[in-house]
């Protein structure tokens, strides 16, 4: 009898050591092809003959880049299209198009719109699906941001992470990984526009330590790593109302300034410079913005390589 797909959703549906097995083997296909160009393949080749369908309903930089050079350097090739040029843009049920796709392809990986979608897709597909981005998490990009901490900062459990902003779909998924993985995380973010209620709930039943309150000093205070995101996503209606909420919450150097001496910086980016963050903390020192953004590629290969079962 064959296997389900091994999906990569939500980081709370995965255990925890599935969690710490993908950062360990990030971090080891990461320095073992340190200096190697970038289109030579890993020397396992963990997706070799593999296809990875990417379907985009968002615009994207980092999240197309970085998976087409991660199912590269595994060995496999990627066939890209955005929903409007599917018939899944002119209203073919995703159903379907799941169906469709696991006949042509090993695994697929979607940016959407509606997180319901994803679910609905993986739920039809007999090949893995990886949740590139929803309106309810952003699993990938908090793979690679703990990527990033335990790379400067040593290992996570124990660490305080402090997410000032919008509770969106960041948040939401650094939530996710908090008990899983054993960090505390204090969000600060303003009443109108707080974290899911939903994954507070869950976070708390399985002893996490995450902590809400619309204070971002309290938040920030003896943190090892300061987090923020954009205030304004796309598909967000409420620019102006979004803009006058969170001011209190801009991430500037009197801030970083009550975290830990030694804390970190972090911002998925793109980064609205004089919003969320000022240029002082987004270029200075303390920021890892830029290893952050390349680790999108080494964590995202061993999430394909992890779906693929060879993790």
């Amino acid at each position: 009898m064959s296997q389900p797909p091994r999906h990569f959703l939500d980081l709370w549906k995965l255990q925890g050591s599935d969690l710490r097995a993908i950062l360990e083997d990030a971090k080891a296909r990461k320095a073992a092809r340190l200096g190697w160009p970038k289109g030579k393949p890993d020397a396992d080749a963990a997706g070799e003959g593999r296809v990875l369908a990417m379907i985009f309903e968002k615009n994207s930089t980092r999240t197309r880049f970085s998976f087409d050079a991660a199912i590269r350097q595994l060995g496999g090739s990627a066939i890209i299209s955005n929903a409007v040029d599917m018939q899944l843009g002119r209203g073919e049920p995703i159903e379907d198009t799941a169906r469709v796709l696991s006949r042509m392809v090993d695994a697929v990986m979607i940016r959407a719109n509606n997180h319901q979608d994803v679910e609905r897709l993986a739920l039809a597909s007999t090949v893995p699906v990886i949740n590139g981005l929803s309106d309810r998490s952003h699993p990938c990009q908090i793979m690679a941001d703990l990527l990033t901490i335990e790379e400067h900062r040593g290992p996570v459990a124990g660490k305080t992470l402090a997410y000032v902003g919008d509770g969106n779909n960041v948040c939401a998924s650094f939530i996710h990984a908090a008990p899983k993985l054993g960090f505390r995380l204090n969000i600060a973010s303003p009443a109108i526009y707080h974290p899911d209620l939903h994954d507070l709930a869950r976070a708390a039943a399985e002893q996490g330590q995450v902590h809400a309150s619309d204070d971002p000093r309290e938040a920030v205070r003896d943190a090892d790593v300061v987090i923020t995101d954009t205030w304004v996503s796309m598909g967000d209606t409420d620019h102006d109302e979004r803009i006058d909420a969170l001011e209190p919450y801009q991430v500037d150097e009197q801030l970083m300034e009550l975290a830990k001496g030694d804390a970190v910086f972090l911002h998925c980016l793109p980064a609205h410079r004089g919003e969320e963050v000022t240029d002082e903390v987004i270029d200075g020192p303390k920021s890892l913005i830029w290893d952050e953004a390349e680790n999108r590629l080494h964590a995202q290969k061993s999430i394909l390589a992890w779906c693929f079962g060879a993790i």
